[in-house]
């Protein structure tokens, strides 16, 4: 019968006097271990009964397959930083631009116009638009007509309104009276980019928003 890596184990134990009591646990074995275990065998073995070839052969092949597991997982945490890391550096470009993202319901006014965003889940005869300034008090509010199922873009006149970040409500009802499922979104500059938790995210409208969120990235329209 073959003998185990862990018969080897127990043999040099078993010569040395070591008891298991005596011996530090670990929860995994490295390759370190393995050829320490594996050359403690081969000094501890029985000259009698010396180690099998096809078995040397056979745990020098279970070496080698841990040493290459090892050093791809190396390899694979390494790609990994990698990619974080230029994503991190990808990101950072995205500073002083104007993003859309399909979470929140803010929007900033930095000139005479600035643009909404939501989805609609079908469409819509009529749609009610809700401006409301930091304090939550109605600002602005107006109908749109005939908006279709998905995204949607209307343009908020808000010349003479204060510069800052407002929220926005959505209303939509579709030619019988139903009440249309409505998905608002996120409009604003990237004011800056955080790297946290193993995750990316962008700062709009002082809110942090998941890269994964955000659908639209261009230059800011420069208004006056």
């Amino acid at each position: 019968m073959e003998t185990s890596i862990a018969t080897g184990l127990e043999n040099v134990v078993s010569k040395t006097g070591t008891t298991t009591s005596q011996a530090p646990s670990t929860k995994s074995l490295g390759k370190d271990d393995f050829m320490k275990l594996l050359l403690a065998q081969l000094k501890n073995q029985d000259p009698l009964k010396p180690m099998e070839g096809t078995e040397f052969t056979a745990q020098l092949a279970q070496f080698s397959s841990l040493e290459q597991l090892s050093n791809l997982n190396a390899e694979l945490k390494t790609q990994s930083v990698n990619q974080i890391t230029m994503g991190y550096a990808q990101s950072v470009n995205m500073i002083g631009k104007e993003v859309v993202a399909n979470t929140g319901n803010t929007v900033t006014v930095s000139g005479s116009t600035a643009g909404l965003n939501y989805s609609l889940a079908k469409d819509a005869q009529s749609v009610t638009i809700s401006i409301f300034d930091k304090d939550g008090r109605l600002v602005k509010t107006w109908d749109e007509t005939g908006q279709k199922a998905g995204m949607n873009k209307v343009t908020w006149n808000c010349s003479g309104i204060e510069k800052g970040d407002y929220t926005y409500q959505v209303a939509a009802k579709d030619a019988q009276g139903g009440i249309v499922s409505v998905e608002t979104m996120t409009t604003g500059l990237v004011t800056a980019v955080n790297f946290k938790n193993n995750q990316i995210t962008a700062t709009v409208n002082g809110l942090e928003v998941s890269l994964g969120n955000i659908v639209e990235v261009k230059q800011p329209e420069s208004n006056a």
